[in-house]
């Protein structure tokens, strides 16, 4: 199960020339901001990654206004464990549950939880923050990932899982965001 103290929230390529072309664009914003949001509230550490950012352009605005840093990582790999940079952010949060979301599913998204599995991490996917340009696609990713090991939860999901307990101010806030 994610935890507080072990998990760290992953931001895969929300980029400004591939969002336009995701198949649920508003849904992929929404669930990323409020996954976000949540993991801020619970005191969860972020990651960012970008996929060649001359070529893509940086992570949208209304993604990259919410992130309080380390800068993302820039890469040039589908997987973000073939990001050196980003490998080296992982590390330095000392925690083992990574939590993804991002584009596109069946591309990046896939590669990196099955190569952080492989590296002895518990990863999960979170299936409504994350999209691919067409919907069958996304839903391979996803099909491929469960079939590796890797589980797949919700925004919703992973932030009651996180914050645990229906009490408190952080309760409160988490209600607020997943409405």
């Amino acid at each position: 199960m994610l935890n507080t103290h072990d998990t760290v929230v992953l931001i895969v390529d929300v980029q400004e020339k591939l969002v336009p072309a995701m198949s649920a664009r508003e849904e992929l914003i929404g669930n990323c901001r409020k996954l976000i949001r949540g993991a801020l509230a619970l005191g969860v550490p972020l990651l960012c990654t970008e996929q060649n950012p001359k070529g893509l352009g940086p992570t949208v605005p209304e993604i990259a206004g919410l992130l309080p840093g380390p800068a993302p990582a820039l890469k040039f790999s589908f997987s973000c464990a073939g990001c050196e940079e980003f490998m080296g952010q992982l590390s330095r949060t000392a925690r083992r549950n990574v939590l993804i979301a991002g584009i596109e599913t069946h591309v990046c998204v896939y590669q990196t939880a099955l190569d952080l599995r492989s590296q002895g991490f518990h990863v999960e996917v979170a299936a409504d923050a994350c999209d691919s340009r067409r919907p069958a696609d996304k839903q391979i990713g996803l099909e491929k990932c469960r079939a590796a090991g890797v589980g797949i939860t919700c925004v919703e999901t992973a932030l009651f899982e996180l914050l645990k307990v229906a009490e408190g101010p952080v309760f409160k806030e988490i209600v607020k965001i997943v409405k």
